[in-house]
């Protein structure tokens, strides 16, 4: 077995939940893999759920814009919350955010496309910036929504300007219905989306090695009950329901109103905006979300742990 570090320990107690103790446990049952612990503490009761979308710990801003059957978001980093409310940085990120509706959010066209009134594309620009403001930035992501006929709808959470914040959801309506009312209730599932945190748009779509991962904690901790096998069939199946609400999109309780599905919001909507409604995408970005962060102070509290 490989030494287990302070820094794993810190990563599984930041996935888990659990005590550090019990991190430090589960790493030496699993020869140091963190996703297999993950699993150890959960079939023990230790720990609720993986956490998926690891640890915020970067700034800058995330910025969300539409344009009726399009839309884009972008995450560009920087280190500190200075930089993220400086009007210069906040410029940058929002003409981005712009050039990214263009090239349909496709990375390297959005890196190479040239940056209004500067002779410099978007890269030049970046790195322009990072010389005048003397702080490190770093385009990390973007993505882009479109339907043929209806909206695509964004909501930022957080905002720390018109467009931009820490949270920035986009949601596609397809429907030939009132655009106006479409957009209204695209803005209000976007909502719903930076509070619910899905992860999948429909059940066909959840990951199926996370779905295998689920279905054997789930049955590993009812065979724990001492239960029959064809009841532990019934209690992982009503399990993976609930594991459905908690990740699909579709299946989720909607925040607005707590008592129907968004799959059936969607549906009654038909009645309001004069013609059926579809959720064909969405996508949610929040500032930072996975990326690490060095925390030399938190390494060094549970260093003696390890070590005893």
């Amino acid at each position: 077995m490989g030494q287990i570090t302070a820094g794993m320990v810190k990563d599984l107690r930041d996935k888990t939940g659990a005590g550090m103790m019990d991190c430090k446990k589960a790493l030496a049952e699993t020869d140091g893999d963190v996703e297999a612990a993950v699993d150890w503490l959960r079939k023990k009761g230790l720990a609720a759920a993986a956490k998926k979308s690891g640890r915020v710990a970067s700034d800058g801003l995330v910025a969300v814009v539409t344009s009726g059957t399009s839309g884009a978001a972008i995450e560009i980093n920087a280190e500190t919350d200075f930089v993220a409310r400086n009007e210069t940085f906040q410029g940058f990120v929002r003409t981005v955010a712009e050039i990214a509706l263009e090239q349909n959010g496709a990375a390297d066209a959005i890196m190479s496309a040239a940056y209004p009134d500067t002779g410099r594309n978007v890269e030049g620009q970046l790195t322009h910036n990072i010389a005048t403001i003397g702080e490190n930035m770093n385009f990390r992501r973007a993505q882009a929504l479109s339907v043929n006929d209806g909206v695509v709808a964004g909501y930022i959470h957080s905002a720390t300007a018109p467009g931009l914040g820490k949270i920035g959801c986009l949601v596609a309506l397809e429907s030939t219905g009132d655009k106006g009312k479409l957009e209204a209730l695209g803005k209000q599932i976007a909502m719903h989306i930076a509070a619910a945190r899905p992860e999948a748009l429909s059940v066909d779509d959840v990951d199926a090695s996370n779905l295998e991962r689920e279905r054997t904690v789930l049955a590993d901790q009812a065979r724990a009950s001492g239960k029959p096998d064809n009841i532990i069939e019934k209690m992982v199946e009503g399990r993976i329901r609930k594991y459905y609400e908690e990740v699909v999109l579709l299946e989720q309780v909607f925040v607005v109103d707590g008592e129907n599905k968004v799959s059936k919001v969607v549906e009654n909507a038909a009645s309001d905006v004069g013609a059926p409604v579809a959720l064909t995408g969405f996508l949610r970005f929040e500032l930072g979300e996975g990326i690490e962060k060095k925390e030399e102070d938190f390494a060094a509290e549970v260093a003696a742990a390890i070590g005893g």
